[in-house]
């Protein structure tokens, strides 16, 4: 008896046995970069709006990082604070082709999250000069002249004359570059044509009477070599043109 009473309670422990529970893991957090623009393009201010989800805390500091190819690592180049599961973060940053990404700190239940990598192409203005000039040239005793940093640091401005007759005209790199825009004062005592050429291939022009102003603006996209030129049409002493001439690059 004592040996069947032994075997009912092996039964009844090994029924009632509660079975160990398998690891669980832990809720994961999401985290995306949902856009990311450049929202102004004189100052060179870069807008990202991020996407996190679950929602953390409001107010939770979200990171912006960039990658420094040189230096062959990811740096934190601004940062926002979490709203829902939105998060808006700006930085003002140059002309650039870079990788970005938002990430997220541990956050109790949640892990560290990073979203992932996303390629962007940031234009900004800038003086066409920046980068110096790659040639000048013409005829007729032509001339060029850059406003030296002291005077225009924005490295925009510049003086073309050439005597009676002649034409003056420099080269600039735009590689990375899409578009140009150029304010023009014509001094001439007489009419001139200012023009824009991809190398030696013209892409538009205009004409401008005596002491007057305009704009010569273009789309130069895959224009890697940019000419801008000044020529007399018909006046008494020669082209004489000032130049405040900007381009909007990625560098």
């Amino acid at each position: 008896m004592r040996r069947v009473l032994i075997g009912l309670l092996t039964v009844l422990m090994l029924g009632c046995a509660v079975p160990i529970a398998s690891a669980v893991p832990s809720p994961a957090r999401t985290a995306k970069i949902y856009s990311i623009r450049t929202t102004d393009a004189t100052k060179g201010v870069i807008t990202v709006v991020g996407t996190l989800s679950p929602a953390p805390a409001t107010g939770t500091r979200i990171p912006l990082h960039q990658w420094i190819p040189s230096l062959k690592r990811w740096q934190e180049v601004a940062h926002g604070y979490s709203s829902g599961g939105s998060v808006t973060i700006t930085t003002v940053q140059p002309g650039s082709v870079r990788t970005y990404r938002i990430a997220i700190g541990p956050q109790a239940p949640y892990a560290a999250a990073i979203s992932p990598m996303i390629s962007f192409k940031h234009y900004v203005w800038r003086g066409m000069f920046k980068k110096g000039l790659l040639a000048a040239g013409g005829a007729g005793q032509p001339k060029f002249t850059v406003v030296p940093p002291a005077e225009g640091p924005r490295r925009s401005e510049a003086d073309l004359l050439a005597n009676q007759g002649g034409y003056v005209w420099g080269d600039v790199d735009a590689t990375g570059c899409r578009y140009s825009r150029n304010w023009l004062g014509n001094l001439t005592d007489g009419l001139v044509r200012v023009s824009l050429h991809n190398s030696t291939t013209a892409l538009t022009s205009v004409r401008m009477t005596q002491e007057t102003e305009t704009w010569l603006n273009y789309d130069i996209t895959g224009v890697t070599r940019l000419r801008l030129q000044v020529a007399d049409v018909r006046s008494g002493y020669g082209p004489y043109v000032s130049i405040d001439s900007l381009l909007l690059c990625t560098n």
